[in-house]
């Protein structure tokens, strides 16, 4: 079994991507998690699947869907009067990205 290893380096090149800050002991711990579950991976890829059917689901539930059919259409000036702000037919909602104006 080959060992796979992810180094601190992409591990906060990762982190910050997604815009999370580690000190150094919680990039050591994330380190070592990630590396062990990429391992995983490794073990898994290991196991002969040939004669195993695929599994698309582990239970004899089947979805019952009704038809999508907008009824509400009619209220719209009634969900505006309810909103805080709204501008042309739309809600206004603040901006939520680092930078953005409105």
């Amino acid at each position: 079994m080959s060992e796979t290893t992810i180094s601190k380096e992409e591990v906060a090149h990762v982190a910050n991507l997604a815009k999370l800050a580690f000190d150094d002991a919680e990039l050591e711990q994330f380190t070592t998690q990630l590396g062990d579950i990429l391992n995983i991976f490794d073990t898994l890829g290991e196991v002969d699947t040939t004669d195993v059917e695929p599994t698309y689901s582990v239970t004899e539930n089947v979805n019952h869907l009704r038809q999508d059919v907008a009824d509400n259409w009619h209220q719209k000036q009634a969900l505006l009067d309810n909103a805080p702000e709204s501008a042309a037919g739309l809600i206004k909602v603040p901006a939520i990205l680092d930078g953005e104006g409105e």
